[in-house]
């Protein structure tokens, strides 16, 4: 496990080198980004208190195992917290895995764990949680969410693309690590997400699996231009 700070208000929490959760500093507390795997809430809870602060909210990009695995665990640690997700990720933890009438008929892929905790509150896109802008970036998953902190440009993207392996658009398989690809739900979805998530021109790029990205405008629109190939 390794705990990194990005930015002044963006730290890193990463076990085994591939999975990643992060923590955002707010005025009222302390946001995490994904809970990762089971057992990830114990360094979560670590990094905040490093930090010095409490944690006040979880933001959860999509419902995958290796991003929600910790929570329960962590609500049960810090019974008080937010848990905030799209609409439809809310209902794939409910049990419910059924696809919008103007979403693509294609099969879910991944794993989509039961867990007990329940959202308290569900974002759409353009809406803001502290600091951070909800960006819908379905793709990955039919609900994934994205996150950009106004205050420095850092866009916390999930697995709406990965850098570990190289940079590559959620579909795109990176045989050094194929496990994002493999689990893409829809990818001409997802290239039309990453599309949205370059406009948005952000100035680092943190994702559910590999390194933070600094200036990653030329690489999102290399791994733009081949998942749309």
């Amino acid at each position: 496990m390794a705990i990194r700070q990005i930015t002044d208000n963006l730290v890193q929490v990463t076990k085994f080198g591939i999975m990643n959760s992060y923590l955002i500093k707010e005025a009222d507390g302390m946001t995490v980004i994904d809970t990762g795997m089971a057992g990830m809430e114990k360094m979560i809870i670590q990094a905040a208190q490093q930090q010095g602060q409490a944690i006040k909210r979880v933001v959860l990009t999509h419902a995958h195992s290796d991003h929600i695995g910790g929570l329960d665990a962590l609500k049960s640690a810090v019974p008080d917290v937010e848990v905030v997700v799209s609409e439809q990720s809310a209902r794939f933890m409910a049990g419910d895995m059924s696809l919008e009438p103007d979403q693509a008929e294609a099969p879910l892929k991944g794993d989509y764990p039961s867990v007990k905790t329940r959202a308290t509150q569900t974002v759409k896109d353009g809406d803001t949680i502290g600091s951070l802008q909800v960006v819908a970036t379905p793709g990955h998953t039919p609900g994934h969410i994205a996150l950009y902190d106004q205050r420095d440009g850092s866009l916390i993207a999930g697995d709406a693309l990965q850098t570990l392996g190289g940079v590559a658009v959620a579909g795109v398989i990176r045989w050094l690590f194929p496990l994002p690809g493999f689990a893409t739900w829809h990818k001409p979805t997802a290239a039309k997400s990453a599309e949205k998530l370059l406009a948005l021109n952000p100035k680092r790029l943190a994702i559910g699996h590999g390194r933070v990205l600094e200036n990653p405008a030329s690489a999102m629109k290399q791994a733009i231009a081949q998942a749309k190939k």
